[in-house]
């Protein structure tokens, strides 16, 4: 898997332990390439390394929001062709084992389709947190600050993905049915069990 995040960084975090979920079967191996910009840029260079390591497929992973280029707006498409084009100038064939996933809007929105696993994590045993359930969690606008809010309003807790996000998905069984809520959630695990 390819990410735009750093060697701990959130989104490499939980789709490693939701990957291992979905295919308990196989070993991931995963590139970080910091922030957005770098993996449209670079996503292709990773992605022909993986697979001269051997890797029978690859996952590029990254967020609709924030834009990389603060001067457009959100475009999936856009990326989709920014992170083709590092592939075409990577000599990567176009028939190559190689999957786009978009999380949209945030990898936040992945979580907030688990509503008892927030619940979970941010409960106490004198009090219950609820959360209440998010239908279609890839149209909540602003997932972060949805998390961020959660932590707040709960505990008083500060919000840092790169500690927190994996620690919700722990606080619980994994809820395979409300997480494929989320559409990019559905592509993640459909990408997954092909390989």
């Amino acid at each position: 898997m390819i990410f735009e995040c750093g060697p701990q960084g959130a989104d490499k975090l939980v789709c490693e332990y939701l990957g291992s979920h979905v295919r308990g079967d196989v070993a991931f191996s995963s590139i970080t390439l910091d922030n957005k910009a770098n993996l449209m840029r670079d996503a292709g260079q990773a992605a022909r390394k993986l697979l001269a390591d051997g890797c029978c497929c690859v996952l590029i992973v990254w967020d609709l929001r924030p834009a990389w280029d603060s001067k457009s707006k959100l475009c999936r498409r856009s990326e989709r062709e920014s992170v083709l084009a590092s592939m075409d100038t990577a000599g990567i064939d176009a028939t190559a084992p190689v999957h786009l996933i978009c999380i949209e809007q945030e990898l936040e929105s992945w979580l907030l389709a688990d509503d008892g696993a927030i619940s979970a994590l941010l409960s106490t045993a004198a009090h219950r947190y609820p959360v209440r359930r998010v239908k279609n969690p890839d149209r909540v606008p602003q997932p972060k600050a949805a998390m961020i809010n959660h932590f707040q309003n709960a505990r008083g807790w500060r919000y840092d993905d790169k500690v927190n996000a994996i620690q919700v998905l722990r606080a619980a069984p994994i809820n395979l049915p409300r997480l494929r809520q989320s559409t990019s959630f559905k592509r993640f695990e459909q990408k997954l069990l092909a390989c």
